[in-house]
Parts: structure tokens; C-alpha cells; sequence
């Protein structure tokens, strides 16, 4: 696969680009006397100059969803209803695909292996649409087996021979092409890249809450491993889409997966098809997930994760990170810039840019954090007529928003483009407005968090020409 996924790139610099100015205005003082507002709260301002879009500002701050420490059992959490997350396991650090950066006992295991292997009929053959020998990408596959099975290399050749095998069973090069219908497709999706530039995959278990389409999976033997072969034809298909099976390229998928909503441990033939699949993914796509990231994730998921824990090796397990509901888009940002985050999980991006064709994944997103009992104002000083277009949200909103134009002249006129509004989780995730700009000012757009919760804003600009 020729095209790799990289940062995204700003447009070309703007003649006369604006300048962004953040103000935090401190609301503590108003919890006290609101006499004492004015002359009590305090106010920072910081100022960037931007080419038509904005730099980022990251809060620093540790996003512990990953990081949580187990301290009861799962049938204490569901009785305080506090949920108590598994605590990883080392972190688990992707390694590097040059053959020049393996150690001597590794370079010689790879040897080895390519030793046992030539000359043998059975695996003159293509995996994942790569020759098992012979070719450029060929070292790239072998180490997946290798580093599964900790370069001993007998155990990597056994693994390679059972998925030929299992292949050949299960029939995948028909697979490929098979019409499996398109009732899963908000099941499983690829959906953006992650911050390193691995293509994202996103599990979504609350959509078994459907009655009619948990029937089309589960109800029988025959539509679970009709289920089960779409699920592989999907994976098939998205590393011969997105991998490339190079040294220096993309080799790993970044797994989302969305317990929301999820049937939970009553629904049997969800479970063993769960467990079933993993044993599938994990005995035949070795070292094909860079990460697994569960979010929203319930209390009762402790007890099934302890229950198929057993079946996952070390290594596997070391990939894995948690988040409860309120930490899943902290998360998530950890890993994916929110400009590649689905609306659906508190970012911007949208499959088709429906709601504004203006923007898509390859423009950025400025991220300022919003302190409790705060406010931030976005300044956006805009030095000549054009038409500038924004996108922002609050993830869980409970703020008001407002926005509006003060032109430079002293005898212009401010111009309200939303009055002060009251923004609630249930309204649209995402603000999107346009303004013509017909004489020399500044875009304010104000965010007042009155909670007592941090949050972040997400926003993101761009300047177009206009003319009369």
C-alpha cells in the first residue's frame, strides 16, 4: 500500500492570518459574595498567532482512566456504585519494524525461521495478501509470529502452520470477497487515524441491544459463525486497506471498544461469540493491535475480564487500557487527536461532513482546558473582509456559550451572533457557525463553566474569501 497516514498539514499560510488570544476569567469569587465579583476575580490571557488555523493548547494534566487501581471486588463497586477499573499491566510499547534494530538473537531467530520455512511447498503462499516468502514484506509477517511467541522460533513456525491451516478451513481468500449483507456495519467501524498514525477500529457492543439485530447474530449456531465470519472478512479487509507491512510503515491496528450501552453478562451467546472470536484473533492475527482501548467501561465487565483474562497472554493483556464513563473522551485524546474522534465519542469528526462541509479530519483542532468556576474567551483578531467559520464544543457541556463581533472602529456596532445560551449534554455536540466579515474586528467566543468539573474546549477556524 503505497499512501501512508501522517499528520495532518495546515493550509497555506493566509495573507493577513488573525491572532487568537485565550482570557480565563477566575469565577471562584462568586461562590463567596457577588458584591466582591469585580474587584476579586482574576483574569490570564495568552496570545498566538495563527495561519488560519489554531495551535494547540493541551491541558497538562495525567489522564489516570488507565491508570486505576483496583481496591474491591466487582460486586462491592455495583453496591457503592463506584466502579473499580483493573490495573494495567505494564504499558505495552509498540517495537521497532528495521531489522537492523533487533538484537543479534533476534536477527537470528528471524534467520531461522526463514530457514524452516524455504523450500517447504506448503508455504509458498500469500498471507494477507503478502507472500509468506520472497518479498520485501515478508520480514515484517515473521516477526508478528515471532515477538507472538517471544522469538522462540519451533513455537512461531507451529503458530504459522495452524493459521495456514485455519485459513485454508475457513476458507478466507473466498471469504474476502464473500457478500456477508451490511447488517453489522455500526457493529464494527475504521474511523480516522491515532496520534502515531495507526488506523482506528471501533467495537461498539451497545448496538446488541437491539433485539432484531442480536437475533441476526446470535439466535442459532449457523448466524454466529455467519457473525463470526463477517467480523474476520471486516478485519481481513482493513489490514489489507490500511497496513502496509513495511520497516518504517504502519503495521498495527488501534482497537476502540465501546461497552455503552452494552447487553452485559446476560446475554450468553454474546459472550461466548466474544470469547470465541478472541481466541480466533489471538491464536491466527498475531501483534495486529497496537492497543486496546476499553471505554465506558460498567462494573460487571470486572468479573467477565477476569473470566477471559486466563486465555490472553502477557503480552496481550499489556496492551490494554480502561476508562469508566466519565474518563472515555481523556482517553481517547490520549491517543487520538479529537479532530479524528467521532462526534458520537466527544470529538469533531463526522463520517461525510454532513454538518459542515467546511471542515474534515485533516484540519486540526485547538484544545484549551476549562478550569471549574471559570470562564475562557476566545479572541480571534481578524484583519481584513473574509468569512470565518468555526466549530467548537465542550464535551458535556453544562456551560453557557455565547458569541458575537466587535469591530475595531470606534463608532461600529457589536453584532450578537448567539446570545448567551445555556448548553445541556442533550443539546447538538457540536456549535458550528459562519460570519461575514465586512470591516476590521475581533470574533469573541466565551465559554462559562459555573460546575465544579473540568472540562475542554475544542475548537477550530478557518478564514475564506469574501467579496461584496
Amino acid at each position: 500500500m503505497a499512501d501512508t497516514h501522517s499528520n495532518p498539514s495546515p493550509p497555506h499560510p493566509h495573507p493577513h492570518p488573525p491572532s487568537v488570544t485565550v482570557t480565563e476569567t477566575d469565577l471562584s469569587s462568586t461562590l463567596v459574595t457577588p458584591q466582591l465579583q469585580q474587584s476579586t476575580e482574576t483574569t490570564t490571557t495568552t496570545t498566538t498567532t495563527t495561519t488560519g488555523f489554531n495551535d494547540v493548547v493541551e491541558e497538562k494534566q495525567q489522564v489516570s482512566a488507565d491508570t486505576a487501581t483496583a481496591a474491591s471486588s466487582a460486586s462491592s463497586s455495583s453496591t457503592s456504585n463506584k466502579m473499580i477499573i483493573p490495573h494495567n499491566l505494564l504499558s505495552f510499547k509498540e517495537e521497532s519494524n528495521k531489522v537492523s534494530d533487533l538484537s543479534d538473537p533476534q536477527r537470528n531467530s528471524l534467520q531461522q525461521l526463514k530457514n524452516l520455512l524455504t523450500g517447504d511447498p506448503k508455504y509458498e503462499v500469500s498471507i494477507w495478501g503478502v507472500p509468506l516468502l520472497k518479498d520485501d514484506r515478508t520480514d515484517i509477517i515473521l516477526l508478528k509470529f515471532l515477538r507472538a511467541r517471544d522469538f522462540k522460533v519451533k513455537d512461531a513456525l507451529t503458530m504459522i502452520t495452524n493459521t495456514l491451516k485455519w485459513r485454508k478451513d475457513f476458507d478466507i481468500d473466498a471469504l474476502i470477497d464473500e457478500d456477508l449483507g451490511d447488517d453489522f456495519d455500526k457493529v464494527v467501524f475504521m474511523h480516522g487515524y491515532d496520534r502515531e498514525g495507526h488506523p482506528v477500529c471501533y467495537n461498539v457492543y451497545g448496538e446488541f441491544q437491539n433485539n432484531d439485530l442480536y437475533h441476526k447474530a446470535f439466535s442459532n449456531q449457523e448466524r454466529t459463525t455467519k457473525f463470526l465470519r463477517w467480523r474476520i472478512q471486516f478485519l481481513e479487509r482493513s489490514i489489507r486497506n490500511h497496513l502496509h507491512f513495511t520497516q518504517d510503515g504502519v503495521n498495527t491496528i488501534l482497537q476502540v471498544n465501546d461497552f455503552h450501552n452494552s447487553p452485559g453478562p446476560a446475554k450468553r451467546q454474546l459472550r461466548i461469540a466474544t470469547k470465541q472470536a478472541l481466541q480466533l484473533l489471538q491464536d491466527n492475527y498475531p501483534e495486529f493491535v497496537s492497543k486496546q482501548v476499553f471505554i465506558n467501561v460498567p462494573w460487571w465487565y470486572l468479573a467477565f475480564y477476569t473470566m477471559i483474562s486466563p486465555f490472553m497472554t502477557h503480552r496481550t493483556k499489556s496492551k490494554f487500557v480502561f476508562a469508566g464513563p466519565s474518563k472515555s473522551p481523556d482517553t481517547l485524546f490520549k491517543y487520538i487527536s479529537p479532530e479524528q474522534v467521532p462526534v458520537q465519542y466527544g470529538g469533531l469528526s463526522v463520517d461525510f461532513c454532513d454538518c459542515n462541509p467546511d471542515f474534515s479530519m485533516s484540519d486540526p483542532i485547538t484544545e484549551i482546558p476549562l478550569k471549574p468556576n471559570t470562564k475562557q474567551t476566545v479572541e480571534i483578531a481578524i484583519y481584513e473582509t473574509c468569512i470565518i467559520v468555526w466549530e467548537l464544543r465542550v464535551v458535556g457541556w453544562e456551560v453557557s456559550y455565547s458569541s458575537e463581533f466587535k469591530p475595531d472602529a470606534k463608532d461600529g456596532y457589536t453584532v450578537i451572533i448567539q446570545k448567551t445560551t445555556k448548553m445541556s449534554p442533550t443539546d447538538e455536540p457540536v456549535v458550528s457557525n459562519s460570519f461575514k466579515v465586512g470591516e476590521l474586528g475581533k470574533l469573541f467566543l466565551t465559554i462559562d463553566n459555573p460546575t465544579l468539573k473540568k472540562k475542554r474546549i475544542l475548537y477550530r477556524f478557518k478564514i475564506k474569501p469574501y467579496s461584496d
